[in-house]
């Protein structure tokens, strides 16, 4: 069990580290996708949110904080589908289809993480070293 969590765990660390790293490499390319959609202050939200996938999956990554850096992905995740990948405002099939599957993939991924962000904070609860970290204040909610 200990090492499919790990497993996951480094998976789902590195994506959203890399997913991070494009945001802030491509981020021309991503700040005109993001006036594309519409969303005010572009360029800041590209950067923001770049930070925050590479912020919270180091943390994923490391153990560290992984309710608190799954949570706020999850949050994230749920937003930027709603304002990007809004597919049933589109009428060309094609990309109606691409939005679609974004937004069903990062659906389940926010599931998936707050999945994670509650099997810590459990396991923290129980006393089982899983090798993370995960905030006081999650754990006492498991109390």
């Amino acid at each position: 069990m200990n090492a499919l969590f790990i497993i996951g765990q480094v998976l789902a660390g590195l994506y959203f580290i890399s997913s991070g790293i494009t945001h802030l490499t491509k981020l021309e390319a991503m700040t005109g996708y993001a006036k594309y959609k519409k969303l005010p202050a572009a360029k800041l939200g590209v950067v923001l949110s770049g930070l925050l996938m590479l912020i919270a999956g180091a943390f994923i990554l490391l153990g560290y904080y992984v309710d608190l850096a799954a949570i706020a992905l999850a949050v994230f995740l749920v937003l930027a589908s709603i304002i990007f990948h809004n597919f049933w405002t589109i009428e060309d099939a094609t990309a109606k289809m691409g939005d679609m599957v974004n937004f069903l993939k990062n659906i389940g991924l926010a599931g998936v993480l707050l999945m994670f962000a509650g099997f810590a904070a459990l396991a923290a609860k129980n006393g089982l070293d899983i090798g993370i970290v995960v905030s006081k204040a999650h754990a006492v909610l498991w109390k």
